[in-house]
């Protein structure tokens, strides 16, 4: 088996959990079988049974609006995506932006299209934000696909309710495969260099964020809830890569203000390697995940790896990740509705989190039972190598019926077009 994995994100230009998931995907997925990588980007990588290939746009016409940069970039580099394979068995894309070339591989190579779903535009309407009337684009080119598709993977069982609901995809096309962790990796550390770079006490108590600045996130309401939480606590806010500079402007004067109320906040906006994150899950009493939106939320994984319990919403993929009073706390999260995420008491939502917070502060004992479940957790039913061997087994499964559908219809027959 052949394996072309198409992707926007992959070393090193990788700012979110699609890009995460895709780079160790690859790795397990080619101890087993051949995988070609087609990325965004420059990279280039022969020989062994992992090759890589970036591509950059050559797209320069004059844009009516410099938000359309975005979609029209992406489809151009698809275009180039799909006319570079040789040789391969299946196409596995990941996001929209890698969507149209795998929607092109199926029809050029006659092979199967496989889908893994990290989040649905639907689902994401401040997309429009950032894209403008783009997002109608990205929101077409995503709905064909998961139309077209033989295969999806949905990374929680949420998800896959989510997938059936917006695009109207059979339960039996759709596995649910979980994102992994790689274990070796992410576990706890003694060290403390990181913490003294950024002016961080590491035997004091720490709240720690780790995530993009994006209204999924809901980085606004962990920063609503800070003059709530006890003032002993440091708060750590791993957080760049805003999508907009209306939101980075917002979050910008919401630290501000806590701030002037005597918040100790320290505010890391640079991406960080792997090991410096580890280095501050390690060292965090409580990790916050506050998504609006989560189909996953990998940086759960990544805290309770490394012995950390959490709090975070309950919503999407959170709730199958985050065991709730054994590796952490869930906070109820009640949406304006369901296309618009945004709590519908947000201030409420605040109030929560600093609640759950608080309880784990307040009481180390607790902390300390948490941070050992929510290791074995993890352990038990996240490791990469598990991942692997489930996505390999539906790439059999999704072949297979290609095939007999294929060879039924005539194997010269075009594929289907919705």
């Amino acid at each position: 088996m052949k394996v072309c994995i198409m992707t926007n994100e992959y070393p090193p230009n990788v700012y979110g959990g699609a890009g995460v998931h895709v780079e160790y995907l690859t790795k397990e997925l080619a101890a087993k079988v051949p995988v070609t990588v087609h990325c965004f980007g420059d990279q280039k990588k022969r020989g062994g049974r992992l090759s890589v290939q970036g591509f950059k746009p050559a797209f320069n016409a004059p844009l009516a609006d410099t938000r359309f940069k975005k979609a029209l970039d992406a489809l151009d580099r698809n275009l180039a995506m799909a006319a570079d394979l040789r040789d391969i068995d299946i196409v596995h894309c990941h996001t929209w932006y890698s969507h149209f070339a795998g929607l092109l591989a199926r029809q050029l190579y006659g092979v199967p299209l496989v889908l893994t779903s990290h989040s649905l535009e639907p689902s994401r309407p401040w997309k429009q934000e950032q894209l403008g009337t783009a997002y109608r684009v990205s929101a077409w080119i995503e709905r064909t696909a998961y139309q077209q598709a033989d295969g999806v993977i949905a990374v929680s069982a949420e998800m896959k309710k989510d997938i059936m609901g917006a695009y109207g995809v059979a339960a039996e096309r759709i596995a649910v495969i979980h994102n992994g962790i790689d274990l070796g990796q992410f576990k706890r550390v003694h060290t403390t260099a990181v913490c003294r770079r950024f002016g961080i006490d590491p035997n004091k108590p720490l709240v720690l964020f780790v995530g993009r600045i994006t209204r999924q996130k809901g980085l606004i309401y962990l920063i609503n809830a800070i003059d709530k939480i006890r003032s002993q606590a440091q708060i750590v806010l791993c957080a760049g890569e805003p999508d907009t500079s209306q939101i980075a402007a917002e979050t910008e004067g919401a630290v501000a203000r806590m701030q002037r109320r005597g918040a100790r906040i320290i505010w890391i906006k640079e991406m960080l390697s792997p090991s410096a994150k580890i280095e501050l899950y390690s060292h965090a009493t409580v990790f916050v995940c506050p998504s609006i939106y989560e189909p996953f939320g990998i940086t759960n994984l990544e805290a309770m790896a490394c012995g950390t319990p959490v709090v975070a919403s309950n919503v999407g993929g959170i709730v199958e990740v985050v065991g709730h009073n054994s590796c952490g706390f869930l906070v109820p999260l009640k949406p304006h509705s369901r296309r618009d995420c945004t709590p519908a008491d947000s201030a409420g939502y605040s109030a929560a989190l600093a609640d759950k917070i608080n309880v784990l502060l307040d009481n180390p004992a607790r902390q300390k039972k948490f941070a050992i479940a929510a290791r074995k957790r993890v352990e038990r039913y996240f490791g990469w190598p598990r991942i692997a061997a489930q996505t390999i087994g539906f790439y059999r499964t999704v072949i297979k019926k290609f095939s007999q559908e294929r060879k039924k219809n005539g194997r010269g027959a075009a594929l289907d077009i919705v």
